[in-house]
């Protein structure tokens, strides 16, 4: 998962940074992203999409992650996901994870000659200060954004559990969001609740 690393570095880049998102299917709660700049590629806990982990190696692979790593995280709430959408929540995000991280490098005192690339999971257009790749499946073909995608994933999970404690009786806690039976149903019966994406729940009631 380093051929991109790897080419990026021989042609001279000094930076590279990894950058993935999470929650864009949701009928609740924010978008998340993550920013990643890795220190090594060596981690004793597996590292790949955070989709083929378990919860519990997602967790360890996020701890070890942290220690190994520079990151940012960027959250859009659900409000703006339903003003601006979700393809355009979602690049903010992104951006706001990568502004995160450089004000960490900017903190660190690193040298602002180094040069920067940023490898993308998916086929988004960014608007950032950064040369860019995009990569389908990058969190699969990258070691970069695959962090990138557990640092996403999990801070993501951990803001539906804190919601699960303010709003009970739709269950974030065991599928944070996703449109599950168990959710839809909980929706029936108890209306969207603040943190509901309105155009998602309209437009998923209208069309089941």
């Amino acid at each position: 998962m380093l051929y991109y690393e790897k080419k990026l570095k021989a042609k001279g880049y000094d930076i590279i940074i990894g950058v993935d998102e999470a929650g864009r299917g949701p009928l609740a709660g924010p978008v998340v992203a993550a920013a990643v700049v890795l220190k090594t590629f060596r981690f004793k806990n597996r590292i790949d999409d955070s989709k083929k982990l378990t919860p519990l190696s997602r967790q360890k692979a996020f701890l070890e992650i942290i220690d190994k790593s520079i990151s940012g995280i960027g959250i859009v709430s659900e409000r703006i996901i339903d003003r601006i959408n979700i393809l355009e929540a979602s690049r903010l995000a992104m951006k706001r994870s990568i502004a995160a991280l450089a004000d960490k490098f900017i903190f660190l005192n690193h040298a602002s000659r180094l040069m920067a690339h940023v490898i993308v999971d998916g086929n988004m257009a960014l608007d950032i200060p950064f040369i860019y790749t995009k990569i389908i499946k990058g969190d699969s073909k990258s070691k970069s954004i695959a962090c990138a995608s557990i640092l996403a994933k999990v801070a993501r999970d951990r803001v539906m559990n804190l919601y699960d404690g303010f709003y009970p009786q739709y269950g974030f806690k065991k599928h944070k969001g996703y449109p599950t039976k168990e959710h839809r149903l909980a929706l029936e019966r108890f209306g969207p609740s603040l943190i509901h994406r309105k155009s998602f729940c309209l437009t998923r009631i209208n069309t089941d």
